[in-house]
């Protein structure tokens, strides 16, 4: 076979090979056969160009070369292309254009409560908390309720059979918020500021203004000047702050173990009046309890329905559309 022959066939068969080259570990193969120092075919050409005549030589030289650059540019070309990462067929198309993310936004009932914590803290009252899971001096006796009270019926209230405290004293899901005001006046001398916003439980009938757990907020405030003015003050403030300046409050007689005075706090709805919670004058009673001189400071605390101020900024009218976790309910907040 004459020179040129063979170097034609050397490159049509080594481009072949390196075609059909499907890995890094096939062209390696390749490279060994065609372009081998030691036993490739490009090693047994150079003898067969060494046989071509000095006429031949510098046509067959100039072939030689081109066929070899042609074969290691190939190879090159080839080991890039194995070496990418392969796309599958059902990969993402990023020329399309993206689909909107739906992202989540707080329950009305969390943006309502952080709203309270504004507006209570521009009134001057810090944040505080307390545990969820209580024990009886701290949910009644402290509070003035005595032991024969209705508020202490188990049928009332949520015991927990397989909890105690380490007195072996029985211990309950919190009724009221109020036991968190009891927590600071044992641990805080006067004067006192606070709110507590948080869930307390209570077996009620479940319906369009009830619910077996729910959500409030305790206010607490102790000093020497602190009347039932004061309160009444507060309340109004707040309201207007959160439902609007021309809401319209009002404030019924009542009783809780706890206040003396005490009042019911009302808001008008929808032509009616609808229960936003109680309050009150702190008893003496409850300022002993914690090592308050009741002849030297007085004080207010009320407990209201957060679930409920929220109700009437939006116009709900069933709060049970807040526990049922229904998409379409919660996406207009």
């Amino acid at each position: 076979m004459d020179p040129l022959t063979a170097l034609a066939q050397f490159e049509s068969e080594g481009l072949a090979a390196i075609a059909a080259a499907t890995d890094a570990a096939a062209l390696e193969q390749v490279r060994i056969q065609f372009l081998g120092k030691k036993q490739g075919r490009l090693k047994d050409l150079q003898s067969v160009v060494g046989k071509a005549t000095p006429e031949e030589r510098p046509v067959v030289g100039k072939r030689f070369n081109e066929a070899k650059d042609r074969v290691t540019e190939a190879l090159e070309a080839r080991l890039n292309e194995v070496a990418k990462p392969k796309i599958a067929a059902t990969a993402i198309d990023l020329t399309l254009p993206g689909v909107p993310t739906d992202f989540g936004r707080l329950h009305p009932l969390t943006q309502t409560m952080r709203e309270f914590r504004e507006i209570m803290a521009r009134f001057g009252f810090e944040v505080v908390d307390g545990p969820e899971l209580e024990d009886e001096p701290h949910n009644f006796n402290a509070l003035n309720i005595p032991l024969d009270h209705p508020a202490r019926d188990p049928l009332d209230n949520f015991y927990l059979a397989a909890a105690c405290t380490a007195h072996g004293k029985p211990v309950l899901m919190r009724s009221q918020t109020s036991t968190v005001q009891i927590r600071v006046m044992e641990h805080r001398p006067p004067p006192v500021r606070v709110i507590s916003i948080g869930r307390v439980y209570r077996p009620d009938d479940i319906d369009a203004t009830h619910h077996v757990m729910f959500h409030q907020m305790e206010g607490l405030m102790i000093g020497p000047d602190v009347t039932m003015a004061s309160l009444k003050s507060v309340l109004k403030m707040f309201a207007a702050a959160y439902l609007g300046g021309d809401t319209e409050v009002r404030f019924r007689p009542s009783f809780f173990p706890f206040t003396e005075p005490s009042v019911e706090v009302d808001v008008r709805w929808k032509g009616g009046w609808l229960e936003l919670g109680g309050a009150g004058v702190v008893d003496p009673n409850v300022l002993q309890a914690v090592g308050y001189n009741p002849e030297e400071v007085g004080g207010f605390a009320f407990g209201l329905g957060i679930a409920r101020f929220c109700m009437l900024r939006h116009g709900i009218d069933d709060i049970r559309l807040f526990y049922q976790n229904d998409i379409r309910f919660l996406k207009q907040f």
